[in-house]
């Protein structure tokens, strides 16, 4: 027998710390779990000193969110048939067409085989399966409703999807279109310019004030080329090590959301991921600090959503309700906040913040839409007006060659 120390939640969000004995750390998994608690940690006590029992990561390819999909739905699908989930694991790993997600399923079947939690044997496995993954599952597995969460998870993850290929799409023609016709702008200023330059002077012409900046502009291009690419790189590394600190990731993202225009897509973007999220772990039986606590995870690179969620676990822990800790950041718009209010006073949290997702779904669609639109012929008219007064500038001089020599 051992001694185990644990943190665990209740159904109430209230933390309890204590010990017990059990021949493992599966047994002492089990006895928990039966007792209803959410186990936030867990560590084996050794000769007379806490030792941490640390979960074994273990190796293995980042798996496709399609590929997580399938397997949440098919898993769900297959216990819902009454297939037993050993049995289950072993033929969805057996079938699994993502060589990460094979590896990941044939060490997961071994471990559930041998008594381990299923959230604990998805826990070794964090390229695979993410903080949410766990949390979900584990949530599942003491409400006795794992299907249900599964399935849950694969519609959360398909809408996720779904969202980041309409925003991909939206954004794929016109970075092509951009960088193509940047490549004719420059093809123009590179060789086309300078081929002219040297005409003009040839016949020592005065120059329009157009002309002379362009061939300034083409001169420095061309001068100067490999000074500009080490200039530009260097900068690029600099602002790479500069954004990979606290300070420089909180200046990256306050920047973004100041973009005009762009900036409001983007929070939008994010307050809709946080809302769905935030839902489909409360509808799991995933209590609210434990879900805000996931949510830090999800929104690890992100340092301003981060803190939010840090200062709304705070308040939450210490006694207020999510919509006054949501409203005291000022992070989240006001209508969020008061919709989260109503949720709460009706009890009908989860399905307000349904709607609330949905409703920001339906933004990011229509700013998909609207941007596909204006973007193609803004970039169009735009790159094609400065090809245009590039040719202007080119012609000029041409035009008053002509003139003289008519005289």
């Amino acid at each position: 027998m051992g001694r185990f120390s644990y943190t665990v939640q209740d159904s109430k969000g209230e933390t309890t710390t204590g010990a017990l004995d059990a021949a493992d750390e599966n047994e002492a998994i089990s006895s928990l779990q039966g007792k209803g608690y959410f186990i936030l940690s867990l560590s084996s006590e050794k000769a007379g000193a806490g030792a941490a029992v640390g979960v074994k990561k273990a190796a293995g390819a980042a798996v496709a969110e399609r590929d997580l999909v399938f397997f949440a739905e098919q898993l769900a699908t297959l216990l819902n048939g009454g297939v037993p989930l050993v049995r289950a694991l072993s033929l969805l790993g057996e079938h699994a067409s993502s060589k990460g997600l094979h590896m990941a399923l044939a060490q997961v079947t071994k471990d559930v085989a041998s008594g381990t939690a299923l959230y604990k044997a998805l826990e070794r496995h964090p390229r695979a399966f993410d903080n949410l993954w766990v949390s979900l599952v584990q949530a599942g597995e003491m409400g006795g409703q794992l299907p249900k969460v599964l399935k849950q998870i694969g519609t959360y993850l398909s809408a996720q999807s779904e969202l980041k290929g309409k925003i991909v799409t939206a954004l794929a023609y016109p970075s092509v279109l951009a960088t193509m016709s940047l490549g004719v702008l420059a093809f123009f200023i590179i060789r086309i310019v300078p081929t002219f330059a040297e005409i003009f002077q040839s016949f020592q012409v005065k120059l329009p004030p157009l002309t002379a900046f362009i061939i300034f502009v083409s001169n420095l291009l061309v001068h100067n080329m490999a000074t500009l690419i080490f200039v530009v790189v260097g900068l690029w590394f600099v602002w790479s090590a500069y954004v990979a600190t606290d300070i420089g990731k909180t200046t990256k993202w306050n920047m973004i959301f100041d973009i005009p225009f762009f900036g409001d897509f983007v929070k939008n973007i994010l307050i809709e991921r946080l809302l769905t999220t935030l839902s489909t772990l409360i509808e799991s039986g995933v209590s609210i600090l434990n879900a805000i606590a996931v949510l830090e995870g999800v929104f690890g690179a992100n340092p301003i959503f981060q803190k939010l969620l840090k200062s709304v676990k705070n308040d939450v822990a210490s006694g207020k309700s999510i919509s006054a800790a949501f409203r005291k950041t000022g992070v989240l718009p006001p209508l969020v906040t008061e919709m989260m209010f109503m949720g709460e006073e009706s009890g009908k949290l989860p399905d307000m913040l349904v709607t609330l997702s949905a409703f920001y779904r339906e933004q990011i669609d229509q700013f998909t839409r609207r941007f596909t639109a204006i973007i193609d012929p803004i970039l169009v008219v735009g790159i094609g007006g400065l090809v245009g007064v590039i040719v202007l500038a080119v012609f000029l001089p041409i035009f008053k060659l002509s003139t003289i020599g008519g005289h």
